[in-house]
């Protein structure tokens, strides 16, 4: 990302027509172009993830950051940079505090729990005799978990088949995560340091390559990571918050957490419903049955609401995506590319529908059809929008 102190501006220089190259020349600097391109794909694959969170963090924040550029333009180069990513840190630091620390005290808590449950016994819940089959539940639960002991033989056989390998796993990957996380942070101080340069770069690099639907299509693109970060980010705060509330007025325990915990998992399209339900388990195993209904009804009233109202208006809005393609792309981007496909999916969604809306007509655009495409049929008033 640091700039060549050797190279001009995009577009300072420019060749003459008589230098233009021959035809096998253009095809041989194509094919070498793009074996260059594979070779450097393959070189940084272990970094694209945090290449790509660079360049959505760079477009989330690049209206804020222009924004404070404007205001602050001594500082554009170094300061503004190192603050926006000094914030990036600490909206993903504070939250893992917030989670670690209960988890830390619960842990120590469940140990003590569990010492004491293998002496004693674990007894039956008392909302199992009510279910179907209460009886018979009852009666295994009796003589699997109510014996002395009985529970260590449970939890010695799950540590001794998984617990070290488990363990060892999540070290390794969080390492990783925290690597790529640091190269991410890297690549965004850059990016917004020479963001002028970058831009103009990328709209002469479009334009040569394209014509103008690039810069249309790289529009669209940004678009969408903008309606994407509002509909996904902000709404699933607003769902965390929301219930975070319903969880304390309830009796679940660390209201907080459980909040923080539904935040996260709201900003995948139906994912807080996990978080609702297990809130809503704690509850029926503490005997609150009526505190666990009201959970489950209002989170299902507020994620309903989120899902087929708020999100399709920011997200849609934005870029005027139907909300079964945003769906589509968010649910298949986060299964092809894993977390940052929420962001993904529903940019190449948009990027596509923009080319087919231009490509028929529907919309207005440099790659629209000519009269003589479409016949003398053509319609007399725009179509309507795919």
């Amino acid at each position: 990302m640091t700039p060549d102190k050797n190279a001009a501006q995009a577009g300072t220089w420019l060749r003459s027509e008589n230098s233009a190259m021959a035809t096998g020349q253009k095809y041989a600097s194509l094919v070498a172009a793009l074996l260059l391109m594979v070779a450097a794909l393959f070189t940084l694959r272990e970094f694209l993830p945090a290449l790509a969170w660079t360049v959505i963090f760079a477009i989330a924040l690049w209206p804020l950051f222009q924004r404070a550029a404007a205001r602050w333009p001594r500082h554009q180069r170094e300061l503004l940079p190192g603050l926006f990513v000094l914030a990036v840190v600490l909206v993903f630091v504070i939250p893992v505090i917030l989670i670690a620390v209960p988890l830390a005290a619960d842990a120590h808590a469940a140990r003590q729990w569990l010492e004491q449950v293998q002496q004693s016994g674990l007894p039956p819940p008392q909302f199992l005799g009510h279910l179907p089959g209460g009886n018979q539940l009852t009666s295994l639960w009796q003589q699997k978990l109510s014996q002395p002991g009985q529970i260590s033989v449970l939890t010695k056989g799950a540590i001794q088949g998984g617990g070290a390998k488990a363990a060892t796993t999540f070290g390794r990957e969080t390492l990783h995560r925290l690597v790529l996380f640091g190269f991410m942070l890297l690549g965004l101080f850059f990016f917004l340091r020479d963001s002028e340069d970058v831009i103009k770069q990328l709209r002469v690099g479009s334009r040569r390559a394209f014509g103008a639907a690039g810069e249309d299509i790289g529009g669209q693109i940004i678009k969408s990571v903008h309606g994407t970060v509002n509909g996904l980010v902000l709404v699933g705060l607003g769902e965390g918050l929301l219930l975070g509330l319903g969880y304390l007025a309830t009796g679940v325990p660390h209201p907080t957490l459980f909040g923080l915990i539904t935040a996260i998992f709201a900003m995948v399209p139906f994912g807080a419903a996990i978080a609702i339900f297990v809130a809503a388990a704690i509850l029926l195993a503490q005997g609150s049955t009526v505190a666990a209904i009201i959970i489950i009804v209002l989170g299902a009233v507020v994620t309903f609401v989120a899902d087929h109202f708020i999100r399709p208006v920011l997200i849609g809005g934005a870029t005027r995506l139907p909300f079964i393609w945003v769906l589509l792309g968010i649910l298949g981007g986060v299964s092809a590319w894993g977390l940052v496909g929420l962001f993904v999916g529903p940019a190449i969604m948009a990027a596509l529908i923009l080319v087919w809306r231009e490509w028929v007509g529907a919309q207005k655009g440099p790659i629209n059809p000519t009269s003589s495409e479409i016949g003398t049929d053509a319609p007399k008033r725009p179509a309507v929008s795919v």
